[in-house]
């Protein structure tokens, strides 16, 4: 069987150019990278109806270290549909170094299910990534200028919460100290790095509507606070136009396609366990209006990236999302039931009866926004027929739809089922967030923690309070909830599997994103700058003297 490098290497690309002149792009918004990559402006979003298509969340069950398969569903649904005569796109996250050199690899599908190039799209592809962290830095970098010569702002040195960013997992530099070596290189004090994806920068690329947008949220980004407790801005630091010039590439989606030729717009990468977890506003409502349907998938669990696509990403861009998609496999229903990883290829029907408690969940979950649902069991060549049958008996008796997914195997062959099934509920959508945003912040975290996480109780540090009550009287409370959790769990403690209830929901602290125009709850121990285990991924990733990489899957 051909591994995944290789079916990409003999798939039948199309010129870009081609690709484009297909959707009707105009020369003067198309701008080439490569025979098989281009970027779009985002000035073309205006001449186009964005209220054209029909939008299909995809998101899954709890994520488990066996992998779910939420890309390959997502670019195969989309081919499949493309396969029905329908126009369609599939809109994705541009894959972080950190992950692809760590423990996931590759991020742009597999098997018969991909968008291509992969090799380029999974490393520095169009280099928006790099962009944002060079603006990030920027910001630092002007911070400790502004402190050196004079601190006119009068910046509280221990309040700064601008951390600095790089894209790859280095634990090291999790905790840090800057300005060491004499009054030449600044003042001494405690910094950190975040990774990319957690940065604010990349979460305000991905929720501008144009380059003035972008402008202004980077300049209404909060990087600490002054000795009298006032917020400090980066506009103040007069460093809001010099960031979004860093940017102007950036913000223009990047136009790709699949192995079967199904266009793809991949742009923006916030991780949904740490910010909102979902491709830009950009780029999704660009899809909407070349198409009839746009499948875009959001980040881990229905619990993450779903929940702040409908409760934020939805409202800020005014999308009515007409489905949703829950990817579900055997191995994972099992692993919530208590099998281990390595016994996940035995037969197991009184785990998956245990397990499947995690996916009932979920489904009860995406109800509550008044979505009709699909529920998408990607198939593992180690599933049994009674496994498989269990759950979609299961399934089909809570009233859902369901349908056995092939994309991996089959392409679009094996996802004709679902996209039928997308098809026939895509206008019963009566799409409804589940929480007003001119709540309290405790309100908010309240709805989240018991509606969704299913937690009996929110319990707060004193940091966390201390937090809230700054962020309500600097006039921050209106702003929505991004809850920073692990996505191994629908709970705040990654080793509560299945359908954890009756328990404690911890907030640790809340952190503001003025910029991007929410507040965070960081809960339990979640890590915005991840390391490197004992064998990453780098080791598998080599390169030959005629340019051919292996190892990214």
């Amino acid at each position: 069987m051909l591994n995944d490098l290789q079916i990409a290497r003999s798939a039948q690309l199309k010129p870009i150019s081609d690709i484009a002149k297909n959707l009707s792009i105009p020369k003067e918004y198309f701008k080439n990278y490569g025979d098989y990559i281009a970027k779009i402006s985002h000035k073309f979003l205006n001449t186009l109806n964005s209220k054209k298509g029909k939008l299909i969340i995809v998101t899954a069950m709890t994520p488990t270290p066996a992998g779910e398969g939420k890309t390959t569903t997502s670019i195969g649904l989309s081919m499949a549909l493309n396969k029905l005569g329908y126009k369609s796109f599939v809109t994705l996250r541009e894959p972080s170094l950190g992950p692809v050199f760590g423990v996931k690899g590759g991020a742009a599908g597999g098997g018969y299910s991909q968008v291509l190039p992969m090799e380029d799209i999974n490393l520095h592809f169009t280099g928006d990534i790099h962009a944002v962290s060079a603006a990030h830095n920027l910001i630092s970098a002007m911070i400790d200028a502004h402190i050196r010569f004079g601190n006119e702002l009068d910046i509280d040195l221990t309040r700064i919460t601008w951390p600095r960013t790089m894209d790859m997992n280095d634990r090291a530099l999790r905790e840090i100290v800057v300005g060491l070596g004499g009054h030449a290189n600044g003042y001494p004090r405690q910094d950190q790095f975040v990774i990319t994806a957690a940065s604010e920068v990349m979460a305000v690329l991905c929720l501008s509507k144009d380059i003035i947008d972008l402008k202004k949220r980077l300049g209404d980004i909060v990087i600490g606070w002054s000795r009298t407790g006032k917020p400090i801005t980066v506009r103040e630091l007069g460093a809001d136009g010099a960031a979004a010039v860093i940017l102007k590439d950036a913000i223009d989606p990047n136009l790709v396609q699949t192995i079967e030729n199904t266009p793809a717009l991949v742009h923006g990468g916030p991780f949904a366990n740490i910010a909102h977890g979902t491709n830009s506003i950009i780029a999704t409502k660009m899809a909407l209006g070349l198409s009839e349907y746009v499948v875009t998938e959001t980040g881990f669990g229905s619990d993450l990236g779903a929940e702040k696509f409908f409760d934020f990403v939805a409202q800020l861009a005014d999308l009515k999302p007409a489905a949703v998609v829950i990817v579900a496999t055997i191995r994972a229903i099992k692993y919530h039931g208590g099998v281990s990883i390595k016994d996940l290829e035995v037969e197991n029907l009184e785990a998956i009866t245990k397990g499947i408690e995690n996916l009932k969940i979920h489904i009860e979950n995406m109800r509550k926004y008044n979505l009709p649902i699909v529920v998408a069991v990607n198939r593992f060549n180690t599933d049994t027929e009674k496994e498989i049958q269990h759950l979609i008996n299961y399934v089909e008796k809570l009233g859902v739809k369901v349908s056995l997914n092939e994309a991996f195997a089959k392409g679009s062959e094996g996802t004709i089922d679902l996209a039928r099934k997308v098809i026939e509920i895509a206008d019963e959508s009566k799409f409804k967030p589940i929480y007003n945003w001119d709540l309290p912040i405790e309100k908010k975290i309240e709805i989240l923690a018991k509606e969704i996480y299913r937690a009996k109780e929110v319990v707060y540090t004193k940091d966390a309070l201390d937090s809230l009550k700054r962020f309500s009287k600097e006039g921050f409370s209106s702003l929505p909830v991004i809850v920073a959790k692990t996505q191994y769990s629908l709970s705040d403690d990654p080793s509560k599997l299945g359908a954890p209830n009756d328990y404690s929901f911890t907030v640790r602290d809340l952190r503001l994103s003025a910029g991007a125009g929410f507040v965070v709850a960081v809960c339990g121990e979640i890590m915005l700058m991840p390391g490197l285990g004992k064998k990453p991924n780098a080791v598998n990733i080599d390169i030959d003297e005629n340019g051919n990489i292996t190892g990214l899957f």
